[in-house]
């Protein structure tokens, strides 16, 4: 879905640098996935892991990555910046992990036991200071929390904002559905990647290049409608 804004480029074959706030490797390889076929050039806010923390408070994936354009965009004056705030929801737990799926692991348990600023398996990275959990210990209370479900449907929600001098322009969003395994199967992504089966692929988000999973994945279709609205 698009929220559209009221700016836009003066030429529209003008397509400038887009500015990703965000130090998430596994995110910067999905957004540079999409932007491939469109010949668009991402990156990340430059001296991201210096910025102050962005504290991701909203009760919406919408609210948050708000929330971030608007704070990160007042670093980049006069670029376009772009936030997200993505994440999986499970049907048979009622929507959880939602906005807390980056740290799901660490909010289990009055201790937060779980919780680890070290990377995993999938190489990614924790973003710095954000308090987030790894990859591996969000996918073993994932599955410790469906050990008994029989109703495994979910999704992936992807929320983008697009600011300007702390301005918001427009918000897009975008998903996909599928059933969460209960075994890991796939080393190309992160996150839940590897338990979040596409059932019209037959595989998992993990078992796809950047290219094959921009075509199905929610961020690659919240980013298809950021580049079009871009283009005018």
């Amino acid at each position: 879905m698009l929220r559209r804004g009221s700016w836009r480029p003066h030429d529209p074959r003008f397509m400038p640098k887009i500015l990703i706030a965000t130090s998430n490797a596994g995110k910067l390889r999905d957004f540079a996935g999409a932007a491939v076929p469109f010949g668009v050039t991402v990156g990340g806010l430059p001296n991201f892991h210096l910025l102050p923390e962005v504290v991701e408070d909203g009760l919406t994936f919408e609210a948050n990555a708000r929330k971030k354009a608007t704070e990160y965009s007042l670093h980049a004056p006069g670029s376009l910046v772009l936030a997200d705030d993505s994440g999986l929801e499970v049907d048979s737990l009622r929507g959880a992990p939602g906005v807390h799926s980056a740290r799901y692991a660490a909010l289990e348990g009055l201790g937060g036991a779980f919780k680890s600023t070290s990377a995993d398996a999938s190489g990614i990275e924790p973003e710095a200071g954000s308090g987030n959990s790894s990859d591996h210990a969000n996918n073993a209370r994932l599955l410790r929390e469906m050990a008994l479900a029989e109703v495994r449907t979910g999704r992936f929600v992807c929320w983008l904002a697009a600011a300007r001098d702390g301005v918001v322009l427009a918000t897009f969003s975008g998903k996909v559905e599928g059933v969460i395994l209960g075994a890991p199967r796939g080393r190309q992504g992160f996150g839940y990647d590897p338990l979040f089966f596409f059932p019209p692929l037959n595989k998992t988000l993990a078992e796809l290049t950047a290219e094959e999973k921009a075509l199905v994945s929610h961020r690659g279709s919240a980013f298809r409608e950021f580049l079009e609205w871009l283009q005018g």
